[in-house]
């Protein structure tokens, strides 16, 4: 599970170089320089995972309970069942009037859910509740707070009433047949209101992708503090609630330490549509990740990103259609693998639309790469981002702290110069949104 970016996960300190004498490369170049050279800009590597989760084979199409559908994408149109309202109904609590007043009230009253009332006749009123269906011929619904009775229990209006005023006619919001969605519109909790009023018990939605991650290193602890050489793993608690907040359902977690043998059992096993590894995306001699789908025939999409932390994050389509991502073992730099591959892989397997892009100003200057873009995590201070310390390949503490990753390009940038955000799931929307 060794990194290039310093070192083992859960180590600290921040970026580091890959030495010159790495093993050797192709045509016996060093392995770091010829790795630079293939590696993809950081755009480029996001289109290609997008493009990769659009072109994949789907999975049929799911039916699913509305209490099961939340941040699903509709497969089908969201066609209105029914009018709405599918009846005349009072907006307020009041009386259903008919005729110029003063008006003679009945002395049942009118309530929701209940049958079509007896009709009104011409200076007559009852009493309404929002919701209820209007008697044939009111002509308007006097407020409670817009009337008042006299001494014979007649009713008065206090002020004008207007014909048709705070009556809600059938049809209002839609009529039977309407659209009211497009497919790959988001479920949101609206959606799910909007669908039950609508009629619908159930919709027709793009299932989840599957995804598996795979830990790998033998020095991980699992429980405990470090000792002997040996770290405590941060990627297995970290990764399953990431990716479940970025629309996957994760199938499992396995602990594989570094064993190739282990590693092509489980990516040949494995029935997910992403497979997350963790580390041994290098070539040290502990790094197996590459020769394994180098031997079972997998295409390389992206070999190494232009883009620190997280350089020497990998995608790969495996035979039969479905991907891996593989991530540095250090754990900011496996969050920038993350967003980077991971993220837009998918968000197009789940047929969802692209998030607008937005830039904030930095309020402090930002450190860069000479020569690649930088994910910084980032706090949001009113209209100002601003920068965070600890954001190192190997550090947690600043992106624990962050609202975003700002995308810092090359050579830095200074106080105030507009940059493009990335947001974390959980910052806006709230954990129990993103984790359910």
């Amino acid at each position: 599970m060794r990194d290039p970016e310093g070192g083992a996960p859960g180590t600290p300190g921040g970026h580091r170089e890959s030495p010159p004498a790495a093993q050797a490369g192709r045509h016996g170049a060093p392995a770091a320089a010829d790795a630079r050279h293939r590696a993809t800009p950081w755009p480029e590597a996001r289109a290609t995972a997008a493009r990769a989760g659009s072109r994949a084979a789907r999975r049929a199409l799911v039916s699913a309970p509305l209490d099961a559908a939340l941040g699903l994408t509709l497969a089908t149109p969201l066609d209105a069942l029914t009018d709405l309202p599918s009846f005349d109904t009072s907006a307020m609590d009041g009386w259903a009037v008919s005729g110029p007043g003063p008006w003679d009230v009945r002395d049942e009253g009118v309530l929701a859910g209940h049958a079509r009332p007896e009709p009104l006749t011409d200076g007559e009123a009852v009493r309404i509740a929002t919701g209820a269906r209007i008697p044939l011929e009111t002509t308007a619904v006097l407020r409670s707070e817009h009337g008042r009775s006299d001494d014979k229990g007649r009713l008065h209006a206090t002020r004008e009433v207007q014909h048709g005023q705070d009556i809600r006619p059938r049809g209002q919001e839609c009529r039977s047949g309407d659209r009211l969605l497009p497919v790959g519109a988001l479920v949101t909790p609206a959606v799910l209101g909007l669908a039950a009023a609508a009629g619908y018990d159930t919709l027709t939605v793009v299932p989840r992708p599957r995804a598996e991650v795979l830990v790998l290193g033998d020095e991980l602890l699992t429980e405990g503090r470090p000792h002997d050489g040996l770290i405590r793993d941060a990627l297995g608690p970290m990764l399953p609630p990431w990716l479940r907040a970025l629309g996957a359902e994760v199938t499992a977690v396995r602990r594989l330490g570094d064993d190739a043998k282990a590693l092509h059992r489980a990516i040949t096993a494995s029935d997910a549509d992403l497979i997350v590894t963790t580390g041994g995306t290098a070539s040290g001699p502990v790094d197996h990740v590459h020769p394994t789908l180098q031997r079972i025939g997998a295409e390389l999409l992206v070999d190494g990103v232009k883009v620190r932390p997280g350089h020497p994050m990998l995608l790969a389509r495996i035979a039969d259609g479905r991907h891996l991502v593989g991530l540095p073992g250090n754990p900011l730099a496996a969050v920038s693998g993350l967003l980077t591959l991971a993220e837009p892989l998918l968000r197009a397997l789940a047929a969802r639309p692209a998030p607008e892009p937005y830039t904030l100003p930095l309020r402090d200057a930002a450190h860069g790469h000479p020569y690649d873009t930088r994910l910084v995590p980032v706090a949001l201070r009113g209209d100002r981002a601003v920068p965070l310390h600890y954001n190192g390949p190997a550090m947690l503490r600043g992106v624990a702290a962050a609202d975003a990753l700002a995308v810092v390009p090359p050579g830095g940038a200074r106080p105030g110069q507009e940059l493009e955000l990335l947001d974390l799931p959980w910052a806006s929307a709230g954990i129990g949104v993103c984790f359910t």
